[in-house]
């Protein structure tokens, strides 16, 4: 076999050439820390990596939604936190303007002041988030939620409640729309509502009453009517007004004595004028605005007599009825956000734990053995600098040298 000089040049540049190859790949080994640099260094290794850093990837991006859910829940809660406040001063003042003390310009001024934290709550349910969309309005961000009314607020917002992934499968609600918040509350007891006819003029006061017996209760109208007669003892007829049934007739009457029928109880004190009439109802939902609109008006109306005296008196207990169960309803909703912050920090601590999982599943795949690098690099090194002299030598033979 005939060796040429060209293929004993080309056959050593190769070798040099895969040699130099080698020792490069060493070198971006212990470079990037990692002994995978292609798929071809360890196909089976490779795709358990590629799947561990997907996972990986899917854990730190549950990781940036907790913390967005985490900055909008705690957006929430800080105005939740205010709207408190506010509930709370409006049972002070309304205690305040029950003092039979007052006349009626000292109550306007608790009216202006009541006005006041109605249209600074107004604000709040307004609230915005960094990005400029609106807290309260469900899936609509871009609708203001309440716009002031003659008789309170109207809601414009949805009924969407916003969720984010915050886990591989956990979704979590980042946002409570207005009407929860302030549309929810109970009217009455959160059973039943007494109220009063405006045309009475007797004194009588009826209070909120309570549940004699929950599994009486019926959920119909119902109304207590008085008769007066100059000589007699008053008496009351109660009736079914959905049925039309009467449940008592001329029963006597006694102030504040308890009145109870279909599951029901309440007192009614004072003296109730002939024909003079109470209304018993279900409780429903009112709006805190409305709530509050009605107390600005009851405080605001004269109180020229008894009658009227009577009037503010069941109003006040009612607007203070309703306050404490807008308040309640505002607390268990901060209870709520509270709630999800509080698993937020758990699933924050349980990605962590995954998060150094992944890391050390992918350092075992892909991680290098820096001892056992280094070792063959010097190695690496050594051998081409030995090809290389070698070449160096071979290259320079010839039979030229021995003529």
């Amino acid at each position: 076999m005939r060796i040429s000089t060209n293929m004993m040049f080309e056959s050593g540049s190769t070798r040099l050439s895969e040699m130099q190859s080698s020792l490069a790949k060493v070198q971006d080994q212990i470079s990037t820390g990692r002994r995978i640099l292609t798929p071809a260094d360890d196909p089976v290794a490779a795709a358990q990596a590629l799947v561990v850093s997907q996972s990986k990837s899917a854990n730190e991006q549950f990781a940036i939604n907790r913390q967005n859910a985490a900055a909008s829940l705690s957006l929430e809660e800080s105005v939740l936190q205010s709207v408190t406040s506010l509930l709370q001063d409006v049972k002070t003042l309304v205690v305040q303007a029950g003092n039979p003390a007052l006349d009626g310009k000292q109550r306007q001024f608790i009216a202006t002041e009541l006005a006041g934290i109605r249209d600074e709550m107004l604000s709040l349910a307004n609230s915005r988030d960094g990005a400029g969309n609106y807290l309260f309005s469900g899936f609509q961000t871009n609708v203001q939620p309440f716009a002031q009314t003659a008789t309170g607020a109207q809601y414009n917002g949805d009924q969407g409640q916003r969720m984010a992934q915050v886990g591989s499968a956990r979704k979590m609600p980042v946002s409570d729309t207005g009407a929860a918040i302030f549309e929810s509350a109970k009217t009455g007891n959160g059973t039943f509502v007494t109220g009063a006819n405006p045309a009475n003029t007797g004194t009588g006061v009826a209070s909120t009453g309570s549940i004699a017996n929950a599994a009486a209760l019926t959920g119909n109208n119902y109304s207590v009517t008085f008769t007066t007669v100059p000589g007699s003892a008053p008496t009351y007829a109660v009736v079914n007004t959905t049925t039309g049934a009467t449940l008592s007739a001329a029963t006597p009457y006694v102030s504040g004595e308890t009145i109870t029928f279909d599951g029901i109880q309440f007192d009614i004190k004072g003296s109730p004028a002939n024909g003079d009439q109470f209304t018993v109802r279900p409780s429903g939902n009112q709006s805190v605005f409305t709530s509050m609109t009605e107390l600005v008006n009851l405080l605001n109306a004269p109180v020229n007599s008894p009658a009227d005296q009577a009037r503010l008196s069941m109003g006040l207990a009612a607007a203070n009825n309703n306050a404490g169960n807008a308040l309640d309803n505002v607390l268990t909703v901060r209870a709520s956000v509270g709630i999800r912050l509080k698993e937020m920090e758990t699933l924050d601590s349980q990605g962590e734990d995954v998060g150094l999982q992944y890391a050390q599943q992918l350092e075992e795949l892909q991680g290098l053995d820096y001892t056992k690098a280094i070792t063959e690099l010097s190695k690496q090194k050594i051998m081409l600098e030995a090809a290389q002299q070698s070449f160096v030598k071979t290259s320079n033979l010839s039979l030229f040298n021995f003529l």
